[in-house]
């Protein structure tokens, strides 16, 4: 396929091959090779300039705005856990007793004076309230690691797109250059009277075309490149290029492989986490329904005999009343709920990566089709063609319309290619792996 020319151009759409929104994520080691095998370089000495996909990567996994955001999060858990951990302070008092009265207590000189320090014995509260706020953080974890991946997702659609824009690009160059070549041919051919100047009129529009297709292009990649670079919180483009190649197809994993990967996934954790939150609060309610023993221990002074004693008390609530069983049976319905959505989900992930392992495994079987059999017939169709409105057996018209079905199916080759990248970002995002890490990358172009 080195020597096609692909003649018309139509721009990418992402939402095109996106035909739905997949919900739910989950746990995988957030390294920044994830995803990384999915684009291959176009070259090993790429320019400087050009944005390599781990590049890209590293950045969002640094600098995304709402990673950021969210890292505050996880900090002000910490405190939380450090102020569930505090013992409760003690307290003093000071209690005069039989004085500023009347007859003999008028004075001080009967007055029994008392200092003493009390404190709370919490028994099992405070590990209870440690390990639900490390439960909470537990929950946030595993909210932070769906919001990596979705980030790293986010960042590959784009990348993606702008692989799909330059290779685009680079073909609208092309046929550019091949609509001035056959204006300039059939412009000799009207000056010597073998064509009517209506086909130079419909060249030179065909030619105003391609202009305006390779424009549109420009713009396309413009927006393409500034909506990468904003996944990482740039506000301006820092690469004039990605250093990859949309010819380079992702392998295909078999579904069974997919799915037993699928207790991965962010989302199932959260939910797992979640539901040991959840039993984190009922533990603690369940304590924070003891009674918690007041100690107290002091000195009191005897004015009258000028005497001191010790003292001691002990405070004990009667629990005539469960002031936390609804608490319990809130945190109990809650674990549940976390139980009955985890089921659910699980049956949505594998109805999800089951359709878009259908879906790649098509998108596969598409790109061999193109290439070996339509296109190559397409452009043996052309050079007859071509060769027949030389000799003046065909019209232009004729010429143009084989151009203009080889031009329709190399863009349909391109838009599965796309499709093909999009939906292997989505397959790994369901189950938090790097296909390409067990599976060699498929080459759709050089077989």
């Amino acid at each position: 396929m080195d020597n096609i020319v692909f003649l018309a151009l139509k721009k990418p759409i992402l939402n095109r091959f996106l035909k739905r929104k997949l919900t739910g994520l989950g746990r995988i080691a957030m390294r920044l090779g994830l995803l990384a095998s999915l684009f291959t370089y176009a070259s090993a000495h790429a320019q400087s300039a050009n944005l390599s996909w781990q590049e890209a990567a590293r950045l969002t996994l640094e600098q995304s705005p709402s990673l950021t955001a969210f890292g505050y999060e996880l900090d002000a858990q910490a405190g939380r856990i450090q102020q569930a951990g505090l013992k409760p302070n003690p307290e003093l008092s000071l209690t005069v007793e039989d004085a500023a009265g009347s007859g003999d207590f008028k004075s001080m000189d009967s007055a029994e004076t008392t200092l003493a320090i009390s404190w709370i014995l919490e028994g099992t509260q405070r590990r209870e309230r440690v390990k639900a706020a490390e439960a909470a953080n537990a929950v946030l974890t595993a909210e932070r690691d769906i919001k990596r991946l979705d980030a790293l997702a986010s960042t590959a659609r784009w990348y993606a797109q702008a692989m799909a824009l330059q290779a685009q690009a680079k073909q609208a160059q092309s046929a550019l250059a091949t609509a001035e070549e056959a204006v300039k041919f059939i412009g000799q051919r009207v000056r010597v009277g073998n064509s009517p100047a209506a086909e130079l009129a419909r060249a030179e529009v065909e030619l105003a075309n391609r202009r305006l297709e390779r424009e549109d292009i420009s713009h396309e990649q413009a927006i393409a490149h500034r909506q990468l670079a904003a996944q990482w919180g740039e506000t301006r483009v820092p690469f004039t290029a990605v250093a990859a190649d949309i010819n380079q197809i992702p392998a295909s994993l078999s579904f069974a492989e997919l799915q037993a990967r699928l207790q991965q996934h962010p989302r199932l954790q959260f939910l797992v986490t979640r539901e040991r939150l959840e039993e984190s609060r009922i533990a603690l309610a369940q304590s924070q329904g003891k009674a918690q023993w007041h100690v107290s221990a002091g000195i009191k002074q005897l004015a009258a005999t000028d005497d001191q004693a010790l003292v001691a008390g002990v405070s004990v609530p009667l629990t005539v009343f469960d002031r936390q069983q609804g608490r319990v049976i809130e945190a109990r319905a809650l674990a549940a709920l976390s139980r009955a959505e985890r089921e659910a989900e699980q049956i949505a992930l594998d109805t999800a990566v089951f359709s878009l392992h259908q879906e790649f495994t098509h998108s596969l079987h598409r790109l061999q089709s193109y290439r070996t059999q339509i296109i190559p017939a397409l452009e043996n169709a052309l050079k007859e063609t071509r060769r027949a409105y030389d000799s003046g057996r065909y019209s232009y018209q004729e010429w143009v319309g084989v151009q203009r079905e080889l031009s329709s199916a190399q863009q349909q080759y391109l838009d599965t290619a796309l499709a093909a990248h999009l939906q292997s970002i989505e397959i790994e995002r369901l189950t938090g792996i790097s296909i390409n890490a067990i599976a060699a990358t498929r080459s759709a172009i050089s077989e």
